[in-house]
């Protein structure tokens, strides 16, 4: 092969290789975790965000509870029984899983995160605490773990009662919980303390855009 034919195979390869990378970067997006407290707010923050033109699309969790008030399936959840979420993970349909209280189960489906990558989006989620730091151990690099952490234990607790959700024995169990993921904290890649909501608002948008705005990273697996 002469000099000529093999710069030229050279430049081709190079080409393909481009081509490749591309493609790979048009089939993964970023990922954008908010864990907090039961009550923390984090909700409020992620469907704030969604209105926004940052091409973002939420991650509808799995779940094996009842739909609350106004909740719908497909929407807000993915609501299945809890044979029907054991069979799920007995098929390893999920990415992360976690039993939150007896028989309340919460999950991520894999087919969820292919549906949104797969309209070049990238993808938000709401989640607890240790279900947060799974998913952000599982994307890496590409993802952003935000703890959206309440002003005080004691306002945690007022805003959960003001839900009116809630027994005083479930609000007692979320308070327990809440202790403990606290001290979870540390282990994210920021903390947006939930105080003013219109400050925290602005804050949380400051992070994501400033994430976004950083290209993707091709992991070896």
């Amino acid at each position: 092969m002469s000099i000529a034919q093999k710069k030229r195979v050279k430049s081709e390869f190079s080409l393909w290789q481009c081509v490749i990378l591309s493609l790979i970067l048009m089939m993964k997006g970023k990922a954008i975790i908010f864990s907090a407290p039961s009550g923390a707010g984090k909700t409020t923050i992620v469907k704030h965000l969604l209105q926004l033109d940052m091409g973002l699309e939420f991650s509808i969790s799995a779940c094996s509870r009842p739909p609350r008030q106004q909740e719908a399936d497909g929407r807000d959840y993915y609501f299945m029984s809890v044979a029907d979420f054991r069979k799920h993970i007995a098929q390893d349909d999920f990415l992360e899983w976690e039993e939150v209280y007896r028989d309340h189960y919460y999950g991520t489906l894999k087919s969820e995160i292919d549906r949104i990558w797969s309209r070049q989006k990238h993808v938000v989620f709401d989640v607890d605490v240790i279900g947060g730091l799974n998913l952000k151990e599982y994307f890496g690099q590409n993802a952003l773990a935000v703890f959206v952490q309440p002003p005080s234990i004691g306002e945690l607790e007022k805003r959960l009662r003001d839900r009116f959700t809630d027994t005083d024995d479930k609000i007692r169990d979320r308070m327990a919980k809440a202790a403990s993921e606290m001290e979870y904290s540390a282990r994210f890649d920021a903390i947006l303390v939930n105080d003013h909501l219109a400050d925290t608002l602005m804050k949380g948008r400051k992070i994501v855009q400033d994430f976004l705005e950083k290209p993707i990273i091709l992991e070896q697996e």
